[in-house]
């Protein structure tokens, strides 16, 4: 059993308040987890308007399936924001 972790940096210019913000926050992290049966939440910048911080993880039987995993939810998360990916971080644990 492996855990595949991820975090997201999204940047969002357009966004000027934090209840934009949470929109935004919220209706991403509800579509990971309908779509990929994942946890997902954000975890860091909550302060910050324009910088998202998303954290996603889940439990995998192995590397190759994290692996695979990881590459289909970073396309989703590029393909289901206009906010755009500024970094990205992976691990399998």
């Amino acid at each position: 059993m492996r855990i595949a972790a991820m975090v997201f940096r999204l940047r969002a210019p357009w966004v000027h308040s934090l209840k934009e913000k949470r929109m935004i926050v919220k209706s991403l992290i509800a579509k990971l987890q309908n779509r990929f049966h994942v946890s997902a939440a954000e975890v860091d910048a909550q302060d910050v308007h324009q910088l998202i911080v998303i954290g996603v993880a889940a439990i995998v039987p192995h590397n190759a399936l994290a692996d695979s995993l990881m590459e289909e939810i970073s396309l989703f998360v590029e393909e289901n924001t206009e906010a755009e990916i500024v970094g990205e971080e992976r691990e399998i644990r």
